[in-house]
């Protein structure tokens, strides 16, 4: 399988942008990884780099968006930060990565039994990381069907937390960049959040907050989501 180019980013659009990658997972989860020659991908991107897609996910061990996806040098952007949150500093390289190198489709991928939450949901206090498990926080709060044990204990509560942290932070890219929002808009990029199971190997898109403007659907409105 061949390193992506100039003329075959140029010819993706979201929507197949998310396909490639669900079929990348696919091939993930059933141990049918494609055929790369790693050397000669170095060699045809020497020259420059055209992802499709850019992943923004936790630094886990076992969330490697390049092995998850089945996807080999020069195709993707991958932004890792523990709890797969954002700030200004990502929101600079997407926008780099989108508006600049051309990437199609920006992924929020959470995981199950994330550190990151699980730290958020005890109220963990720690160095440097006390700010970032901050940025998690919001998602503790809005979770609301859980009543008793609140804590990283209760597994369901982690995973729903989870659930929730990955849709905050689609919104959050869309409200926060001007220059997303508006490619967005146009139908220049897609943001969709998903959620890989440590388990399975599975990514299951939400569809709640697929944001890609296209011909199936062609009535999508930034202002909506206000």
């Amino acid at each position: 399988m061949k390193a992506h180019n100039k003329e075959t980013q140029a010819q993706m659009t979201p929507r197949k942008a998310l396909q490639f990658l669900q079929e990348g997972n696919d091939r993930f989860i059933n141990n049918l990884k494609a055929h790369r020659d790693l050397l000669e991908q170095v060699n045809e991107t020497r020259d420059g780099q055209w992802p499709f897609a850019t992943i923004l996910s936790c630094i886990d061990s076992r969330t490697s968006a390049e092995l998850i996806f089945d996807q080999g040098l020069g195709d993707i952007f991958s932004v890792r930060i523990a709890g797969n949150i954002v700030n200004t500093d990502i929101l600079g390289s997407m926008e780099f990565a989108c508006k600049v190198a051309g990437s199609k489709l920006i992924v929020v991928l959470g995981h199950s039994k994330c550190g990151a939450v699980k730290g958020a949901c005890d109220h963990v206090k720690l160095g440097n990381l006390t700010e970032l498990l901050s940025k998690i926080q919001p998602a503790v709060y809005e979770e609301s069907t859980i009543t008793e044990d609140r804590s990283s204990s209760n597994s369901a509560f982690v995973e729903n937390v989870s659930e929730i942290n990955v849709k905050r932070n689609v919104k959050n890219i869309i409200e926060r960049s001007f220059v997303l929002e508006q490619m967005v808009e146009n139908g220049e990029i897609g943001i969709v959040g998903a959620m890989h199971d440590i388990e399975t190997g599975l990514v299951t898109f939400y569809d709640d907050v697929m944001f890609i403007k296209d011909e199936l659907n062609p009535d999508f409105t930034v202002a909506a989501l206000r």
